[in-house]
């Protein structure tokens, strides 16, 4: 993806999407692991993931995407806690990539 396709795509509009995701990923996180919840959320509220929070947020919004387009015929649907298009993962990684993460 282009430079200019990825800063398109981090435009202002696409932070409510990151930050909604986001929310989701850290209290699915915070079940399973608080330790590392704690540190992501200290990076998120910072403006600054860590790599492993970065690559773990990339892997659990293209995991739980949720929204597929696809008819009963063609695929599952996936249930989840919120709603995420195939759109929605490309913005939170497009927003990743933005800030020097290898997505």
């Amino acid at each position: 993806m282009s430079d200019k396709r990825i800063r398109q795509r981090t435009a202002p509009e696409d932070r409510r999407t990151v930050e909604r995701l986001v929310a989701a990923w850290l209290a699915e996180t915070e079940r399973h692991d608080t330790e590392a919840a704690g540190e992501a959320r200290d990076g998120w509220e910072r403006g600054a993931l860590s790599e492993q929070a970065a690559q773990d947020l990339a892997t659990w919004v293209t995991a739980r995407v949720t929204d597929t387009g696809f008819t009963e015929d063609e695929g599952p649907y996936v249930a989840g806690p919120v709603r995420i298009t195939p759109s929605d993962k490309d913005t939170v990684h497009d927003w990743l990539r933005a800030r020097g993460h290898a997505v």
